[in-house]
Formats: structure tokens, sequence, C-alpha cells
């Protein structure tokens, strides 16, 4: 037997006065985030939730996340998070999808009206039977008459509680990935694949209890769920929680709290490396900064070497997808890493390199990557047509381009989808985008295939510029022509103030292609 929530449970027991979870002024136990838990699934319990059920969460940054996540765990249920942005439609779709039995969800901030298009998709899915507010305080009312709220559901239940037995294989997790071809899609994660990535994710960054780590990325999403959240928790690490990215914000968590690793996407390390800093020292920041990680995206590897110069630390970079609970590759500290790889595979997954006859390709020649180990989905909730075509013979397909190199290390070259096909040649925007990022002007660059009658695609960059930068379109195409073969150089070029994001700090390429 196993339930995830054990990472909890250990950790409270080896270090209950320790803070667990620090937002703001508010620094919670480990103690206190487990008695709230067991609060919380007496609560679900008594609400008629059972083993096997199906609950929603709707929740930016705040400890009320890891709350109720082991809250949902150790009630035996299944925790479906959603992302934070989800519109009614998106509400509707995945509680319907997932056959959510209940939904938590917060009430949203500035801008973001997460509980008006949260209820409004709730109410569209009669088979969901309970709506729970989060409040900002336990205390407060609900802001729409006759919903309970947290506070109300935790209410009078014991802090103690026997967590429901649940079996390695049984699902712990429904995670959506991110559609970006057709409708998301659940990925079914057990018990199992989340203990054992969050166990050699704590290994991969060496953490330990005396670490204090930073979480900007949301914790709805595998990234930050496993690789800080869960990880973090086994270890007995203290979290610092930020709900929204902003490289001020960033840089005084770190100088207050001595933050010690800190996980981010590209983008977040271009902002930092790119914040206009008058009033932080960052030689204080540095001195406490033992390790970042980076993945969701290939992170540029003149960023990587600018943001290390600037503050004095390694970007360990790895590569992971929801269907691999997340993490499949990483440079690891005792194999070596190298700059713009995605390091080697983690314990217990095997990786490689396939053709379309899924037969392996030599080294240096790109095809899929593929894994198999203890990481992999048990399958799509309720797309058995998907799952054949995913998972074929244990090996799951992750629909990347890739290449493993004479010594082992794998490297992105793109996604399947990305690729451009320029007059019958395969175009990798990855490639382009390496080459345009050394030009001294560019900040940032998404390179995208755009129609074109003679060519079927043609290649388009859209790119921002390093503030009081200027070069022209004509000659920053000149300049990328003579450093790429003659058939990938950007015939267009775009400038823009800037690009579009996704809540995870993904660049949305598909909102480029609209445009």
């Amino acid at each position: 037997m196993l339930n995830l929530s054990t990472l909890l449970e250990d950790s409270a027991r080896r270090y209950p006065t320790k803070d667990a979870f620090i937002f703001m002024d508010t620094h919670l136990s480990y103690a206190q985030i487990n008695g709230a838990a067991n609060q919380i699934a007496n609560g679900l319990a008594a609400a008629g939730i059972r083993a096997g059920d199906k609950v929603a969460l709707s929740c930016l940054n705040l400890p009320y996340f890891p709350m109720i996540y082991f809250g949902i765990l150790k009630a035996g249920a299944v925790v479906v998070p959603l992302s934070v942005l989800l519109k009614r439609d998106e509400v509707e779709y995945h509680l319907k999808d997932s056959e959510a039995k209940a939904y938590f969800c917060f009430l949203g901030a500035p801008g973001l009206p997460m509980l008006e298009e949260g209820y409004a998709g709730f109410r569209s899915v009669p088979s969901c039977e309970h709506f729970f507010v989060i409040t900002a305080q336990p205390t407060d009312p609900s802001p729409i008459d006759g919903l309970t709220t947290l506070g109300a559901l935790m209410q009078g239940q014991s802090p103690t509680r026997e967590t429901a037995q649940t079996g390695a294989e049984d699902t712990a997790v429904i995670i959506y990935t991110s559609g970006t071809t057709g409708r998301p899609k659940g990925a079914e994660l057990t018990h199992s694949n989340l203990a054992l990535n969050a166990i050699l994710s704590a290994d991969l960054y060496g953490a330990g209890a005396e670490d204090k780590l930073l979480t900007v990325l949301p914790l709805f999403h595998i990234f930050a769920m496993t690789v800080m959240m869960n990880a973090g928790v086994y270890r007995g690490v203290t979290n610092v929680l930020l709900p929204r990215f902003d490289a001020e914000a960033v840089l005084g968590l770190m100088l207050k709290h001595e933050v010690s690793i800190f996980a981010g996407v590209p983008t977040m390390y271009w902002g930092l490396l790119n914040y206009e800093n008058k009033t932080f020292d960052l030689d204080a920041i540095a001195a406490k900064l033992k390790m970042c990680l980076s993945g969701g995206a290939s992170l540029p590897v003149k960023v990587l070497e600018d943001f290390e110069a600037k503050f004095n630390v390694q970007i360990l970079e790895g590569y992971g997808m929801s269907e691999g609970s997340p993490v499949v590759t990483f440079n690891q500290l005792e194999k070596g890493r190298k700059p713009g790889s995605i390091g080697t595979p983690v314990w217990g997954v095997e990786v490689k390199i396939v053709g379309e006859d899924d037969q392996e390709m030599p080294v240096g020649e790109k095809g899929e990557i593929v894994y198999r180990g203890h990481n992999v989905m048990k399958g799509y909730f309720n797309k058995p047509e998907a799952n054949a075509k995913t998972i074929r013979n244990g090996w799951l397909h992750s629909g990347d381009v890739g290449v493993m190199d004479e010594d082992g290390f794998f490297y992105v070259v793109d996604r399947t989808k990305d690729m451009i096909i320029r007059g019958g040649l395969n175009v990798y925007p990855r490639e382009v985008e390496d080459v345009m990022m050394k030009h001294e002007a560019v900040s940032l660059v998404a390179v995208i295939g755009v129609p074109d009658d003679q060519f079927g695609e043609e290649i388009k960059a859209c790119v921002v510029l390093k503030e009081g930068a200027e070069v022209s379109e004509e000659a920053l195409r000149e300049w990328t022509k003579e450093r790429i073969a003659a058939y990938k150089y950007p015939r267009h070029v775009e400038f823009l103030e800037a690009l579009p994001q996704s809540a995870t700090g993904k660049i949305l390429k598909k909102e480029l292609r609209k445009g």
C-alpha cells in the first residue's frame, strides 16, 4: 500500500514545528499543514467523498494548495489540479471530463475572476455535487450566498485521521496536458509515479531540511507540484510561495528568506537577468543561492551562461512532461552537465531516440524522444485511442524531436508540432532561435511557420529587442542568414514589445500564429 500523503506525514513527525510553507507574513509548520489536511480529509469524508472520487482544485500558490492537495489524498480521493486561468467553459469541460464529484476554488485576484468563472463552470455540471470556496481567511464568509467555504468544511473536524489505504498503482492525480493539439487530456498519475519522482527530484538537486525553496512556478503545474512541493515536503524543506512571477518580488524574497534553491522556466530566468536592479544586493542573494533548476521549455544557452555569471550559481536543466510525472532526464551533478542539453535519464527511466518505424536512431541522428520506467502515467483518463497512440510496447512517445550525443546526453531539437516544413525541408525553430539570441540587440525570440504559396510554409521570427537597442528587420535577417543554412533563416521578422506567455511562463506560439 502507498499513499502520496506519506511524504507530508513523515515530515510532520520529523519536523513538527519547522516552517513548511511561508506566504507573505504567514508561516505554517509541518504539523499545522498536516493537521489542516486531516481536517479537510475528514470534512470530505463527511460530505460523502469516497476513495477514488475525483476532486478538482483551482488555487494560486498559497498554503491552502498543499493543505487541500494532501487532504484530498488522505481521503483516498484523486486530485484534479486546474489552471487558475481557465474560463467557465474550460472549467465545465475539465469537471465533466475528469468526472469530478467536488471542486475547491479560490476567490481569485485582481484581473483574475477565478470564483466567478469557476462557479459558472461548476453550475453547468450536475454530476459535480460539491463546491467549496477558498476564502482569503478561513473565517471569511462566502461572497456568494449558499456556498460552503473551506473554513466551514474544516470547522469542527478533527486534526487527526487514519489516512485512507491506497494501492501504489491507484490514481493519485489527474493532470491535464496543455491541449496544444485538440482538447486537453487528463494524464492519470499513480501514487507510485509521483512518490518516486518526488524522491528522485530531491536527490537531483540535493534538497535538505536546511534548504529554503522559492516556488513561483504554479503549483497546479506538474513541474512545481512534483519537483518543488512534493520533493520539498519529502525532505522537510521550507517552501516560500509566490503566486505570480515578478522579478522584483522574486529577488526581494530571495534576499529576505535566504533562498537556496530556485526553479523556473526560461522566461523567468530571462526576466531576472533583464531586471534593472537598483535596490538588491545581488552578492548577498548569490551567496545563499546554491542551485537553480530549469524546465518546461529549452533554456537558450546565452541566457543560461549570462545568468550563471551574474548570480554565480549553476542552472541544472531537465526535461519532463505531465505524462512522465514529470522528470525524464536531467543534468545530474555526479554525471557532469552540458549547457544546452537536457542531461541524461534519471534513475529508473530508459530513454531513446526512434525513427518513424520506432527503430532506435544512431548517435547524433534526429528522431522522437521515447521513454519507459516508473514515471510513465497509467494513461489518459477515459481516452483508450490516445493511449494506444502514445504508449506503444511500453514506451511513451513524447512528440518531441531529440538527439543523443556520444556521451549519452540528450538534446531537445523541437516539438514535432512546431517543426516548419519549408519547401520539403525540415526547419526546427529552436535552432534558428539559438542563432538569433546571439545578436547583441536581441533579448527574446520565437520562430514560427506561416503559410506560404510557394514553399508551403515560410519562416517568421517574432523578436523582442533589448531595452534601448536598435536593429532593422533587414539587418537582423541578413545577420542571421550569414550564420545559418540558406533555407533556415527567417524571411519575415516582426518586432514585438513582449511575447505571449501561458500561466507557467511558456511562450505561446499558437497565439503568435493567430496574429
